[in-house]
């Protein structure tokens, strides 16, 4: 495939390349160009992601208590979900018109600003208060981004999973605690890229295993540890020795395990499964996309950073969407084009927070409306007059092509998954007019972490009550009734940490989507693969090397 285009990204500066392709999906959704590189792009969209800590207030319309992790210092009035979504108030009343010889984008901004937000995102749960982005949930605890979970705590980005704590990015397990990236578990900790398996302890790259603790590679398995195959009295009688109810013992096994993971595991080029024609990482079952990573079920897709069921989209982060381009955390979307958190909307663009909406353009909070500019209505052939007139302006003005500033943000880049993934420093962000979140002072009475019982069993009854402060952050954390019990059920030892503090440890195999280039440690086939070599890994392989290896 020919590059048609260098260009100098006019954020960080590095050139990057447009082609044809790109071009073309582009084009389709009448965006020319792109100002940004992919990486600059995708660190824009993510910043629109917010990560913050949940906290107590009221909604700005009623006074009722509510939950929520936007920050004291959100611009934007917020309303209780239900009540935002009533007849209790109408965004039409924001509405303005289009200044000619203003930059458009400065007034969608201000528009931005004024428009009530909802506290969460989120429908048809019970009892998920503490939680964002939960969809059909019951019962979860301090959780972001979960779809049919129950019983989920502190879990970021879990599907169909049940009884867990301190889950991401996992698909059907249940009563498992401490790990990423694992499918159709049951009884499964601090593992990593585990699919169909039960009952064990610090597995990688694991597939239809049971019983079977710190080991990597395996198939099919029981009773082995350190990759040696025992009986199953042997299994267990040397399972004894390795103490898992002391959390100092714990974070020894931690460091043992990945230290065996760096030198002896056999490391695929990438975790792409049931993928064709396609390139990136942490793809399954997608057709033809193109540097893409946390893909499902997707098709004709270019530098998507993460979706389910997306169909020809590009710089996205969206779910079941078609047909769109610059879009952030959108759900049920089609051709739609410079979007946050919008669902179920159509043919429109520079759309925040719109459901059900076609044919808007630069509108912020509107429900069912159609031929709408900064949340003012017109006839059809006013409104097709007049956002020709804005693309035109914009076009001039450079904004046509870019996603929302960061001075768009809901809340500061350090409290948004963007900072997750792409780590960045409080001047820098501020030099790119985004917003920062100093934390301001806090109640720091409390035991510290460090001073945390060792051992699950001597852990008080009513140590729930006890405050903790994170001796790596400083921030308060308590460990709630229910999850005392799930450790006592498992004999874990209690956690030391703040569960975001432990969750953003537990993100760095996630955070594997730069490329290098490198040759098999088999045949010495030149390949692309996603590991730092920060990350020491000593056998990485192609994929037809692996399978010869590991199937």
């Amino acid at each position: 495939m020919a590059d048609i285009e260098i260009k100098k990204c006019r954020e960080c500066g590095n050139e990057f390349s447009l082609t044809d392709e790109d071009v073309k999906l582009l084009g389709a959704l009448r965006v020319d160009t792109t100002y940004e590189c992919t990486l600059c792009n995708w660190k824009r969209i993510l910043s629109f992601f917010v990560f913050g800590r949940f906290r107590k207030t009221t909604s700005a319309l009623s006074g009722k208590s509510i939950i929520t992790n936007f920050p004291e210092s959100t611009q934007f009035p917020l309303y209780e979900r239900g009540e935002w979504v009533s007849d209790a108030w109408d965004p039409m009343e924001y509405g303005t018109e289009y200044e000619s010889t203003r930059s458009f984008i400065a007034q969608f901004i201000e528009l931005e600003k004024r428009v009530p937000h909802p506290h969460q995102s989120g429908t048809k749960n019970t009892n998920c208060d503490w939680c964002d982005d939960v969809w059909n949930c019951k019962n979860c605890y301090l959780c972001r981004s979960l779809l049919d979970c129950e019983g989920v705590s502190y879990g970021y980005r879990t599907f169909a999973c049940k009884n867990s704590i301190d889950l991401a990015f996992c698909f059907k397990t249940e009563e498992s605690y401490d790990s990423v990236y694992c499918f159709n578990c049951y009884r499964v900790n601090y593992s990593f890229n585990v699919r169909d398996s039960i009952e064990s302890d610090f597995l990688y790259d694991c597939r239809n295993v049971k019983n079977c603790f710190m080991s990597w590679n395996l198939r099919n398995a029981q009773y082995c540890i350190l990759n040696t195959q025992y009986t199953k009295e042997e299994y267990f009688e040397k399972r004894k020795t390795f103490d898992t109810e002391s959390f100092e013992n714990v974070e020894k096994l931690k460091d043992l395990f990945w230290k065996n993971i760096s030198a002896h595991a056999v490391h695929r080029e990438n975790y792409n499964t049931k993928t064709s024609d396609s390139n990136g990482n942490f793809l399954s079952e997608c057709k033809n996309c193109e540097d893409c990573f946390f893909l499902d079920k997707s098709e004709n897709c270019r530098h998507v950073f993460r979706g389910f069921e997306t169909k020809d989209g590009i710089y996205t982060v969206a779910t079941l969407g078609e047909k769109c381009v610059f879009s952030s955390v959108d759900g049920y979307v089609y051709e739609t084009a410079f979007t946050s958190h919008c669902s179920h909307c159509r043919y429109s663009a520079f759309l925040d927070y719109c459901e059900e909406c076609e044919y808007c353009f630069g509108c912020v909070g509107l429900r069912k409306k159609k031929y709408c500019i900064l949340n003012t209505q017109y006839t059809k052939e006013e409104y097709e007059k007049k956002r020709e007139e804005i693309i035109l302006h914009m076009k001039e003005r450079g904004e046509w092509g870019s996603f929302f500033p960061y001075s768009a943000g809901y809340c500061g880049y350090n409290l948004t998954l963007a900072q997750w993934y792409f780590p960045e420093t409080k001047e820098h962000i501020l030099e790119l007019g985004g917003i920062w979140e100093d934390g301001g002072s806090q109640d720091v009475e409390g035991i510290s972490g460090n001073d945390v019982p060792d051992r699950i069993g001597e852990v008080p009854d009513d140590f729930y009550a006890q405050p903790i402060i994170c001796p790596k952050s400083g921030w308060k954390f308590n460990i709630a009734p229910h999850e005392l019990e799930f450790y006592r059920r498992y004999q874990i030892p209690l956690p030391h940490n703040h569960f975001d503090v432990r969750m953003m440890e537990r993100f760095r195999p996630l955070t594997s989507f730069r490329s290098n280039k490198g040759r098999c440690v088999f045949c010495e086939k030149e390949i692309t693969h996603f590991y730092p070599d920060e990350w020491e890994y000593k056998k990485i392989a192609c994929v037809e090397c692996y399978q010869n290896q590991i199937m």
